[in-house]
């Protein structure tokens, strides 16, 4: 199935999001980035150092909390991508936001969807990432490449989704997200598709 950049921003448009509104929980924004490489969308990722507080070692979308100068939580995950991978925030077309996901470490999560022509430019921060990831978009499409283990906390049992890709391991929130939003954008272009004549 191939993706464009304005079928989802129309997809992001016509729904209503998913908000957690917890006061217990940290606001931060992330950002999922999409960029076009060999002729497909490819999501750009990282691999977060053991100097970072919070998800050390793990693969994340670039991002974290809010600060009280932020004008809105995409203005949060377009300075934090360029703190944490001198991404431009001028480079990057906002597409829009996808439902809130929560960590057990206490944030509420917002995806911010950003796009950009070609692989932008990038520099990671040394104390804060220790690898610039890149995963084609197709490869979270495939539901063959998910695996799913089930872990208690707190009593309750959760469903806690991975992607393995190359030596990468991809899990926790960043794969949850992921595999939200792309099953989701996969429903609505496949119900689009069964009602044009």
């Amino acid at each position: 199935m191939n993706i464009e950049p304005h079928r989802i921003r129309d997809f992001l448009r016509n729904r209503k999001r998913k908000e957690i509104d917890r006061v217990d929980l940290m606001r931060a924004g992330v950002l999922i980035l999409l960029f076009r490489k060999k002729n497909e969308l490819w999501v750009l990722l990282t691999k977060r150092s053991n100097e970072v507080e919070h998800h050390k070692g793990q693969i994340s979308f670039p991002g974290g909390a809010m600060d009280a100068g932020d004008a809105d939580i995409v203005a949060t995950a377009l300075r934090e991508a360029e703190e944490e991978i001198g991404l431009s925030a001028p480079s990057v077309e906002v597409l829009g936001l996808f439902d809130d996901g929560w960590t057990p470490s206490g944030f509420r999560i917002t995806p911010v969807l950003g796009f950009t022509q070609m692989r932008p430019n990038v520099r990671r921060s040394l104390q804060e990432v220790e690898e610039i990831v890149e995963v084609p978009l197709s490869f979270f499409l495939n539901p063959r490449n998910e695996r799913v283990q089930q872990f208690t906390r707190d009593g309750k049992q959760l469903d806690v989704y991975f992607y393995t890709y190359g030596t990468n391991e991809i899990w926790g929130a960043t794969a949850a997200i992921l595999r939200a939003f792309v099953r989701e954008l996969t429903e609505d272009i496949t119900k689009d598709q069964r009602q044009q004549p």
